[in-house]
């Protein structure tokens, strides 16, 4: 993974993971264990839905960047989907608190896109590959010396 790919990826797992933290504490203290587990089960399917889909994106964006956009929204709805199927699927569950659990899993999705957005506007990425060749002097054609 390219070291910007790298960055944006941590400069938005870090806050999601912070905030996921925060929410199993508050759930913790609000619903007990299960909701502590909820909370961490909810952080840990974001970081990991997220960022898959994070690394698929890149991985779209290096080699078929005419797709870019229309993978990216696409990308996006097949996240959401699949965040509520989650939901739905663990809605009756005793194995955690499904209200921290999806409370934290909306916080959490939030925060990624708040975290991923700010990190690609600060990133410093060319929208032009320039030359491979570095150190040589631009020829001048058409003139003769």
């Amino acid at each position: 993974m390219p070291s910007n790919d790298a960055r944006i990826l941590l400069q938005a797992a870090v806050p999601t993971a912070a905030v996921g933290a925060i929410a199993a504490v508050v759930s913790g203290v609000v619903a007990g264990g299960k909701g502590a587990i909820g909370a961490i089960v909810a952080t840990l399917v974001v970081i990991l839905f997220m960022g898959i889909g994070l690394y698929v994106l890149q991985r779209v964006a290096k080699s078929l960047p005419h797709l870019f956009q229309a993978m990216g929204l696409l990308l996006y709805t097949a996240q959401i989907l699949l965040l509520f199927i989650f939901v739905a699927v663990f809605k009756n569950t005793s194995l955690f608190n499904p209200k921290s659990f999806a409370l934290t899993l909306v916080v959490t999705t939030l925060v990624w896109i708040g975290a991923q957005a700010r990190a690609h506007m600060k990133a410093k990425i060319l929208y032009v590959e320039p030359d491979p060749s570095k150190g040589e002097k631009p020829e001048n054609k058409g003139h003769s010396s």
